[in-house]
């Protein structure tokens, strides 16, 4: 209980201050352009950073949803397997990197693992490879 008084009060300290600012004073907080403000990116904005080189796509789906069909370029690491395959993640670190896996659940959960590990420019793609296909989008 104390713990949790002493967090509270962090937190109140922490957040003060910038409630006294009016709405007039507050900065105004903008991404940097062609940055994805949440951490879902659609179908399309996860194509054009794959196109531009501006992002890697893991797919977490087990070996024979990946066999069947799969994003160019991806790498596989299937989400079972990504905490111990983490250092081959590490030149990746200050780039921006989006999770993929059938529908969006496990790549969801992938996206937790990789934020957690320091990861910031994780990004989810929204709807899976169900939803990269229905905006016909290249799989091998």
């Amino acid at each position: 209980m104390n713990k949790l008084i002493v967090l509270f009060l962090a937190l109140t300290s922490i957040t003060a201050p910038a409630q006294a600012l009016s709405d007039s004073q507050t900065p105004a907080l903008k991404a940097p352009q062609n940055t994805p403000v949440s951490d879902n990116v659609s179908p399309q904005e996860a194509a054009k950073m794959l196109t531009d080189k501006k992002a890697i796509i893991i797919d977490v789906r087990e070996d024979n949803e990946w066999n069947l069909q799969h994003i160019p370029d991806a790498l596989h690491i299937p989400l079972g397997q990504l905490k111990a395959r983490m250092t081959e993640l590490e030149p990746y670190k200050a780039s921006p990197i989006i999770t993929q896996c059938h529908s969006g659940r496990r790549s969801k959960e992938a996206l937790v693992v990789l934020k957690l590990a320091g990861f910031a420019k994780a990004y989810n793609l929204d709807g899976g490879i169900v939803s990269w296909t229905k905006a016909g989008l290249k799989v091998e």
